[in-house]
């Protein structure tokens, strides 16, 4: 559905503005949590804040995605605002924890629908040529937000009260919603199904919830009868769901896409992002402030050089490919850089100075970014029209759980690591970079090579987990993003495209 260059581009601005919101909102609040948590006097349920607001995201998107096929992609991203605007409304009033975690819930619920419909909306009206570069602009939100988030966050706490990490989302929200109620097309939906998939949402959702739990409790190194019990809820419940969408007449997630050789190969792509960087970064300060004695200040200064590396060549591949037409060299290139920065970071020798491994890990950050957003739009081209929101869906999900189980195993390594190889003395639990610093050099010798030791498999790990993405890039079909304008979806061609 072609729109006018002046609408195209309101579009855009307006897209662009509420996934910024609903990305800013999961990294916003992170500095905030221990006055909220203070403040509401529920320190025990802190990590629920975050942990029920990620699950609300992930468990929604083949249901989002689906519906939006369904009843269209402007519906449910309207709809998502609204209930994104008012979830943050009742976030800042929370007068306890159980109330909050509630509405990060729903904040959760509608964040999943903005960012879902946002790429799904771009699809269905820019042709595969054009799209590269539409869906870097949107998918730059991300990495914004990892760099502006946990510093605004803690101005607006200090400065204004936590309630305020929620209301500034009105203003920004109510001005993208007027914006976006001019902008966003009536985009046709698909025909209605005759049996939604209601038993293949219900075992997907309940073994997603179960899998989080149970890496959840891993990590937090509280793993017991309660964390086997959910696991083995959960591979019950991918098996059901396997069973289930085998046989659903029209099912949310059609195991046929995977059939489909670009689909299959950017499927994986996407998880190797989930997995092989978003787990490490969270973790990225903790090693430099323990291994290279940094504060706590300085250590951050490696994340933001990795995003501002993802940052720029998003933007910059997504224009590449949309001017050529070329996409397969770049997700070859990226996880090749990915897979080189990473074995770098393993063998890196202590001592070094900190710039060098900022420069790594801004190279692994730039190969990250080199098809990031572009194998959304790549793989979005290969399904028919009439599915473009349970592809979008199904490739979001995909990375969002490699990354929340990823993230949960390399906790759960850190911690178990550091705690066995730490000379007597010294308590893991009670371990900060302060307490180090303060301590002798020899202390600090010592606990430098723990981490160095204890990171260094780790690096490997997910250097391996790039050098997958090699073989999943090269198994990408050779292709050329097409020209043409996007069928409607209720047109009768249904063939694959690459």
């Amino acid at each position: 559905m072609p729109l006018s260059s002046l609408r195209l581009r309101l579009l855009v601005i307006s897209l662009l503005s509420v996934s910024f919101l609903g990305a800013l909102d999961h990294t916003v609040v992170s500095t905030s949590l221990a006055t909220i948590a203070g403040e509401l006097g529920a320190l025990t349920l802190m990590s629920w804040v975050v942990v029920g607001y990620t699950l609300a995201s992930t468990v929604l998107l083949p249901v989002l995605g689906k519906l939006g096929d369904v009843l269209g992609a402007r519906r449910i991203f309207l709809g998502s605002l609204v209930m994104f605007l008012a979830a943050s409304l009742a976030c800042g009033f929370a007068m306890d924890m159980t109330w909050l975690i509630a509405a990060r819930v729903l904040q959760g619920m509608s964040s999943a629908g903005l960012q879902l419909m946002s790429q799904t909306i771009i699809a269905r009206v820019t042709t595969q040529r054009e799209r590269p570069r539409y869906m870097a602009i949107i998918g730059a939100a991300f990495p914004i937000a990892i760099l502006v988030g946990p510093v605004l966050g803690g101005a607006i706490t200090d400065y204004w009260g936590w309630q305020w990490v929620f209301w500034i989302n009105l203003p920004v929200g109510a001005a993208a919603l007027g914006l976006a109620l001019i902008a966003v097309p009536h985009l046709e939906p698909g025909p209605m199904p005759r049996h939604f998939d209601v038993a293949g949402a219900a075992a997907f959702t309940g073994a997603l919830v179960a899998l989080v739990l149970a890496v959840t409790w891993a990590a937090e190194l509280t793993a017991g009868p309660a964390t086997g019990a959910a696991l083995a809820v959960s591979i019950a419940g991918f098996i059901a769901f396997i069973h289930i969408e085998r046989r659903a007449p029209e099912p949310i997630v059609p195991l046929t896409f995977f059939a489909n050789r670009t689909i299959a190969a950017g499927t994986a792509l996407s998880a190797i992002i989930g997995v092989g960087l978003f787990s490490i970064t969270a973790y990225l300060p903790t090693y430099f402030q323990m291994a290279y004695q940094t504060t706590a200040t300085v250590s951050g200064l490696v994340p933001i050089a990795t995003v501002f590396g993802m940052l720029i060549s998003n933007l910059l591949t997504g224009w590449l490919a949309s001017r050529t037409g070329r996409y397969r060299i770049f997700p070859i290139l990226g996880t090749s850089m990915g897979a080189a920065g990473l074995f770098v970071m393993a063998v890196l020798p202590g001592g070094l100075p900190l710039w060098a491994p900022m420069v790594v890990m801004a190279v692994v950050g730039m190969g990250t970014g080199a098809f990031m957003s572009l194998i959304v739009a790549v793989v979005q081209g290969a399904a028919p029209p009439s599915q473009t929101g349970t592809i979008t869906a199904t490739i979001n999900l995909v990375r969002q759980v490699g990354s929340t189980v990823a993230t949960a195993v390399i906790g759960g390594v850190i911690g178990s690591g550091v705690a066995g190889l730490l000379p007597a003395g010294l308590d893991a639990s009670t371990l900060t970079p302060q307490l180090v610093h303060g301590a002798a050099p020899a202390i600090q010798a010592s606990v430098a090579q723990i981490y160095t030791t204890v990171f260094a498999p780790i690096f490997i790990a997910l250097a391996v987990t790039y050098a997958v993405g090699i073989v999943a890039a090269v198994l990408l079909p050779q292709g050329h993003l097409s020209e043409e304008p996007v069928p409607a979806p209720h047109a009768p061609s249904e063939s694959f495209s690459a």
